[in-house]
């Protein structure tokens, strides 16, 4: 908490607060006030309540007040009253992640030993808090209602909000927002001996049911290593184990072969996608470009090299450039092998129409020379603007299947020809 607001309408007060609910009731999502920016984050649905008959209020049934342990992240003094409101998460399941809590000159303000401790002591230290409040709270988001017993925790934590990218023995890897900081963080989080691992029903899991996509809501801490990432205990995990999955067929996108990777922008050359795309695209990868294998594991931008096969996904704005030239919303990266041969075009005896022969490394050596099959899925581009014509002499650098003939020279299928230079190129008569 970098900042305290000292401003709260006084009609927002009023409207919000003529529409109780249930304090145990959680929305759909929450609005995190954090810095004047709104976030929304998913929650829990709501439980069953019951109408009590009085004023339209909905009554919470559970026997002890509902509660929220977390930090102070606004704090209101003005002629309207004092509000605090507190982020982190429900003492239940059921009970409010966040909160806007009104203090009277009822509320209890105690530490963990019961003695009394100050408001100001609380928000200057960024204590955490059990907040303890009436079961009649508003419609809005976040709730309000009134504090009954603030107790300040001599334990401190910190939060996260996000993906689960790796999963590690006895620990997970999650990349995110921090809950107090409303910053990208990573951090790798083991888990506590004790740790309480539960579902977006507020079910217990074992740690074995997590997986890399998961979204993730995690405390811990506030010790941490200062490795990269760095390493931290979670006490209080809470994971969506619904990973979500966008249906790649109706995406654009390229099934290809990276051929260059300079910094952070690969040239990707192949076939478009059964929705379009382009055979031969430069993408932009960063932090927001999904990086993962056939099996949907996250992978990082190491694993993208040259030489390798790929499905890449993008969004249909690209430049007019050519090649042309987008972000990459997602990568698969393929265990399909492709082998990268370089060299001229020769005149031969041994090849038929829809055939090369290539003196691969232009070595003069037929030792090492291959067939490739020029077919309808071959695609062949030129670097520069020299053509796509395959004419002897040309230079080429040529990808093409594993599978090949036994015969010398060997015959195989090429994927993707690129055409280097025509400066030796024979001229057609």
């Amino acid at each position: 908490m970098n900042k305290m607001y000292k401003v709260l309408a006084t009609t927002s007060i009023l409207a919000m607060a003529a529409m109780p609910i249930a304090a145990s009731a959680q929305s759909v999502s929450h609005v995190n006030k954090h810095f004047g920016q709104v976030n929304i984050q998913h929650q829990d649905v709501p439980p069953a309540t019951t109408h009590n008959g009085h004023n339209g209020f909905i009554v919470n049934q559970a026997n002890t007040s509902p509660g929220t342990l977390g930090k102070i992240t606004d704090y209101v003094n003005d002629k309207t009253g004092k509000f605090i409101t507190v982020t982190g998460r429900g003492l239940a399941v059921t009970d409010q992640s966040e909160i806007v809590l009104a203090i009277t000159k009822n509320t209890k303000i105690v530490d963990s030993k019961g003695k009394k401790v100050s408001l100001n002591k609380i928000i200057n230290k960024k204590m955490v808090v059990k907040a303890y409040y009436g079961a009649n709270i508003t419609r809005s988001l976040p709730a309000r209602g009134t504090a009954i017993k603030l107790v300040a925790q001599e334990q401190s934590f910190l939060g996260i909000n996000g993906t689960i990218t790796e999963v590690k023995d006895n620990g997970i890897v999650v990349k995110g927002t921090g809950i107090y900081s409303s910053k990208e963080e990573t951090v790798m989080l083991r888990f506590a001996p004790k740790a309480k691992i539960l579902d977006q029903e507020g079910k217990a899991i074992k740690a074995s049911a997590i997986q890399p996509g998961m979204s993730v809501k995690a405390f811990y801490g506030p010790a941490a290593t200062k490795s990269n990432p760095p390493q931290s205990t979670a006490n209080y995990v809470l994971v969506d184990t619904r990973v979500q999955e966008t249906d790649q067929k109706t995406v654009i996108g390229t099934d290809g072969i990276i051929t260059n990777i300079t910094n952070s922008y690969v040239t990707v050359i192949g076939n478009p996608m059964e929705k379009g795309g382009a055979d031969y695209v430069v993408l932009k990868v960063d932090e927001k470009t999904k990086i993962v294998d056939q099996n949907g594991q996250p992978l990082t931008l190491a694993a993208l090299k040259s030489d390798i096969r790929i499905d890449a996904y993008y969004g249909e704005v690209m430049t007019m450039s050519y090649p042309a030239q987008t972000h990459a919303d997602k990568i698969v990266v393929k265990a399909t092998e492709v082998i990268k041969v370089e060299g001229t075009i020769m005149a031969s005896d041994h090849t038929s129409e829809g055939q090369v022969y290539v003196d691969v490394g232009s070595d003069q050596s037929t030792n090492n020379d291959i067939i490739l099959n020029i077919w309808e899925k071959t695609k062949v581009i030129p670097l520069l603007s020299s053509g796509t014509e395959l004419r002897v002499g040309t230079k080429i650098v040529a990808y093409h299947s594993p599978v090949m003939t036994r015969s010398l020279p060997g015959i195989t299928n090429a994927e993707v020809v690129i055409v280097t230079s025509v400066d030796n190129a024979v001229t057609p008569k």
